[in-house]
């Protein structure tokens, strides 16, 4: 059976992956709405941009799906539904970038030719926005790293709480049953006191009577051998 807190940090976690997924699909969506009004230069650094936020949104979806594991089972189903809507806007944004990439005097401006020594200079950049992406995307990694990290420390912390809290609950139940045998042990000497003070009153009872009886034979024999 699965333990609840780990339960709980899937779903923290499994949010904390979507919130972020959510930030970067907005900041391309951003992306690729301003890479239609650019050319040369700023069309190329826009485009690597979108580049890299794609990507991030393809390792984020990759992160959600394996945290879905750790969400309970009752709430998987609307998970998969937001998933597959992810996985076919991150597509959409894909042939978008793919058909704004292929418009190739709109992304190289006046500079764009067959020339050799211009594709070369082409190649140099693309090489160096590779560079660049591969580092940002390093940091971004290195981020999420750390809030999972942070976010772990937290849960354990929690663990630990509710651990500590369910000892001590543990040790008032068993005061409360050792309570709850020795007042059992008092009622039944307390049951036995009284069945025995019953017990002398029906003697006493019995002995009384008995006198009585025969103090009024007694008085009964006078009586009859004064008048015999």
């Amino acid at each position: 059976m699965a333990n609840p807190l780990d339960t709980d940090a899937g779903t923290e976690l499994f949010k904390h992956y979507e919130t972020e997924y959510q930030l970067v699909q907005a900041d391309l969506v951003q992306k690729l709405d301003q890479i239609a009004e650019l050319s040369g230069e700023p069309r190329k650094a826009a485009m690597s941009a979108a580049e890299r936020a794609l990507e991030e949104t393809g390792e984020l979806l990759d992160q959600m799906q394996m945290e879905k594991q750790n969400v309970p089972s009752a709430q998987r189903a609307a998970i998969n539904r937001r998933l597959r809507d992810y996985k076919t806007d991150v597509d959409g944004y894909r042939r978008k970038l793919r058909v704004l990439a292929d418009d190739k005097s709109a992304l190289f401006g006046a500079r764009y030719s067959d020339n050799p020594s211009s594709s070369l200079r082409d190649a140099h950049f693309e090489q160096r926005q590779q560079l660049l992406s591969g580092t940002e995307r390093l940091d971004r990694s290195t981020q999420r790293l750390k809030a999972s990290q942070a976010l772990a420390n937290e849960t354990e912390a929690i663990g630990a709480n509710t651990l500590a809290q369910l000892q001590q609950q543990r040790e008032t139940i068993e005061h409360t049953t050792s309570v709850l045998y020795e007042s059992e042990g008092y009622v039944d000497r307390s049951i036995k006191s009284l069945k025995g003070i019953a017990r002398r009153m029906a003697t006493n009872r019995v002995i009384t009577i008995a006198i009585i009886t025969v103090l009024v034979l007694l008085i009964i024999a006078v009586i009859f051998s004064k008048f015999k």
